[in-house]
C-alpha cells in the first residue's frame, strides 16, 4: 500500500462528534508512551502528523485523520497515566467502549504493547472488550530497537503467554527504524479492500 496523503480531519469524545462518513476506519490504542504516536507517524512517513510527546497521557481525545482520501486512521487516547483523576478515567472508559460498541465505520484495531512491558490489567480489558464486542484486532509489538534478542524473545514469549496470542500474529515494530511498516500496511490494505 502507497500513502499519498494524510491529513488530520478532527478530534471527538462521544459519538455525536465522530466525523460523518463513511470511510473505513483502522483504529490505534495503547497505555500511555506505548509509542503509538510515533508509529501513526512511521505508517504514514510523517513527521509530526499524530503529536508526539515525552509526557504520558498526552492524546486525549479520539484523533481522527484521512488517508488517501479512502480510509481513516483513529487515534484513541493512551492509558495508564497515573496522574489522571477518577473522573478523568471514568470518561476514557466511556469514551474508548464507546467508540467500540458504536462506531460501525471500524474495520481492524490494532493493541499496541511495549516491548519491554508486561501486559497489565488494563491492556487486558482492552482485548476483552475487543473480544466482546467481536472486533477484528492484530497485536502491534512497540519499540523492538530498545532490547537486545534475548530480552525480545523472553519478553515476546510472556506476552503470548498472557494475551494467550499466538507469537506469528504479532506485528514487531520500530518507529525508530521503521521496521513493520510494510507489513502492517500490508495488513491494513488486505481488511480494507479485501475484507471491507
Amino acid at each position: 500500500m502507497k500513502i499519498n496523503s494524510s491529513k488530520f480531519i478532527q478530534s471527538a469524545v462521544w459519538p455525536k462528534h465522530y466525523p460523518d462518513h463513511d470511510y473505513p476506519e483502522v483504529a490505534f490504542i495503547g497505555r500511555s508512551n506505548v509509542g503509538k504516536s510515533s508509529l501513526i507517524n512511521m505508517l504514514l512517513d510523517r513527521k509530526s502528523l499524530a503529536k508526539v510527546s515525552s509526557t504520558p497521557g498526552k492524546t486525549s481525545l479520539v484523533n481522527f485523520f484521512d488517508i488517501n482520501g479512502e480510509f481513516s486512521f483513529v487515534d484513541l487516547p493512551g492509558y495508564g497515566y497515573a496522574r489522571r483523576s477518577k473522573k478523568e478515567l471514568k470518561q476514557w472508559n466511556e469514551m474508548i467502549e464507546k467508540y467500540l460498541s458504536t462506531r460501525k465505520n471500524l474495520v481492524l484495531f490494532f493493541m499496541l504493547l511495549d516491548i519491554r512491558r508486561v501486559p497489565n490489567e488494563k491492556d487486558l480489558q482492552i482485548i476483552d472488550w475487543l473480544n466482546h464486542y467481536d472486533k477484528n484486532y492484530r497485536i502491534i509489538i512497540t519499540k523492538i530497537d530498545k532490547v537486545n534478542q534475548k530480552e525480545k524473545n523472553k519478553q515476546l514469549r510472556k506476552i503470548v503467554d498472557i494475551t494467550g496470542h499466538n507469537m506469528m500474529d504479532l506485528f514487531l515494530t520500530s518507529s525508530f527504524k521503521k521496521k513493520g511498516r510494510k507489513e502492517i500496511l500490508t495488513e491494513i490494505q488486505h481488511t480494507i479492500y479485501v475484507e471491507y
